[in-house]
């Protein structure tokens, strides 16, 4: 098992979503291909998750920036955001060993959620899997300025849960949500050595 730090040590855990405590990523990236596609847009996997915890806007305006294509890039977010809520949002399972963190200290410290989704996805995706009020507060892209990898996210998170943000630990997936985190002050976890030994544990 990785080393990871003594959770009871800490006031506050804060979770990032996608990827982190759902396995959203394949099923996101269905939806940017398909969308991207229509746009005549090259979006290549390993990009995709560079870019894990950008908001749907900014890697949409990256992209045409780069690719020299004229577009409304909120409007072709939105309709990414549309193509994963309606076409893809069954295909997404719970990450267990990191919910299974969350569910360990739920009750016992505040638990938040800082993530780069909108709030119309995530909230309902929390939902569905039965674990929505487990969290005291949900920080999404729709509450911040400046993302990931700018630490707004994380120390939103923990003002609204009431913790000094060098009282709490957290969790990400990718290194863009690693940095937010170090910026904003936390102690942080990367989940993937953590998925990874659930893996070949089972």
């Amino acid at each position: 098992m990785p080393h990871l730090p003594d959770f009871h040590a800490f006031d506050g855990l804060i979770f990032d979503c996608d990827g982190t405590l759902i396995d959203t990523m394949p099923a996101h990236y269905r939806a940017w291909s398909e969308t991207m596609e229509a746009h005549g847009i090259h979006f290549p996997e390993d990009r995709f998750y560079a870019l894990g915890g950008v908001p749907a806007h900014r890697i949409v305006a990256t992209l045409a920036a780069e690719q020299d294509v004229e577009l409304d890039a909120w409007a072709v977010a939105h309709e990414k955001e549309d193509c994963f809520e309606q076409r893809h949002t069954h295909d997404v399972v719970p990450i267990e060993p990191v919910m299974a963190i969350a569910r360990a200290h739920h009750g016992r410290v505040p638990l938040a959620v800082a993530t780069g989704g909108l709030r119309r996805i995530i909230e309902p995706m929390l939902a569905d899997h039965d674990v929505h009020a487990m969290f005291d507060a949900v920080v999404t892209a729709d509450d911040v300025e400046h993302h990931k990898p700018a630490p707004d996210t994380y120390l939103l998170a923990a003002e609204r849960i009431g913790v000094d943000p060098a009282r709490c630990c957290a969790f990400e997936d990718t290194d863009l949500g690693m940095q937010a985190i170090r910026a904003a002050g936390m102690t942080a976890v990367d989940i993937r050595p953590i998925v990874e030994h659930h893996a070949k544990a089972g």
